[in-house]
């Protein structure tokens, strides 16, 4: 079952600039809810309850329940607007979620048992591809987070969406592909050794110069002698 988290708010009449202006002199913050074919409505929260949500790692793959006036409504937030110089928040969308509709989210991955992979054991580097998986999930049923247990893993091994936990009824939104959640790379000494093993032998340099000819090698031609000057006939007496 999905987890909730509630947010308490009030109704706002109107909607336009100055409304909006006028709620934010008002120590709120103005947001609207909308989707699911409903008409949208214009509520105004507490901008604590907003920065608490988004220092939080994941606020984007939460899922709310937001209380107005005795009444309750279940959404997730899409997008918040910032003051362009005290980055405190000015506006907040959220879209309302239906029940048995299937919405588009998120879902975070926590990797799990580091300190028992070989690979990291050995030196060996943790590269996260996807800190989260986009999925079409019921709104009911979206899991907090994804686990990626990486305590299989050697160098060069990976762990991909069939290899999570959490994921049972849940349609990832890349289908073509078994697609990497991360992987367990060499260590930059590793990987450069291993380099220059594979790596073909240069080919030989060309003797220096005044160096003796390799053996059995043909001398080399000595430059043709240019021919001396003709010397200039006397004049006849």
């Amino acid at each position: 079952m999905a987890n909730f988290v509630n947010i308490e708010a009030a109704a706002r009449e109107r909607a336009g600039k100055g409304a909006a202006r006028a709620t934010r002199r008002a120590g709120l913050v103005p947001a609207v809810i909308y989707g699911a074919k409903a008409a949208p409505s214009l509520i105004a929260l507490d901008p604590r309850s907003i920065l608490r949500e988004i220092h939080r790692p994941g606020w984007r793959s939460r899922l709310y329940e937001i209380a107005v006036g005795g009444e309750s409504t279940r959404a997730l937030i899409r997008a918040v607007q910032f003051h362009p110089v005290t980055d405190a928040p000015e506006h907040v969308d959220f879209q309302r979620l239906a029940p048995g509709e299937p919405v588009r989210i998120a879902v975070a991955v926590h990797f799990i048992n580091e300190g028992t992979s070989p690979g990291l054991k050995r030196g060996g580097v943790l590269n996260v591809v996807r800190h989260a998986v986009e999925v079409l999930a019921d709104p009911d049923h979206v899991p907090e987070f994804f686990t990626a247990d990486l305590g299989p893993l050697d160098i060069n091994d990976n762990i991909r969406w069939s290899d999570l936990k959490g994921t049972e009824g849940l349609r990832p939104t890349i289908v073509d592909r078994d697609f990497v959640i991360g992987s367990v790379a060499a260590p930059t000494k590793m990987a450069e050794a291993a380099a220059e093993t594979a790596a073909p032998s240069a080919v030989a340099a060309a003797p220096a110069k005044g160096a003796a000819p390799a053996k059995g090698a043909a001398p080399a031609k000595a430059p043709a002698a240019k021919p001396a000057p003709a010397k200039a006939a006397g004049k006849k007496g």
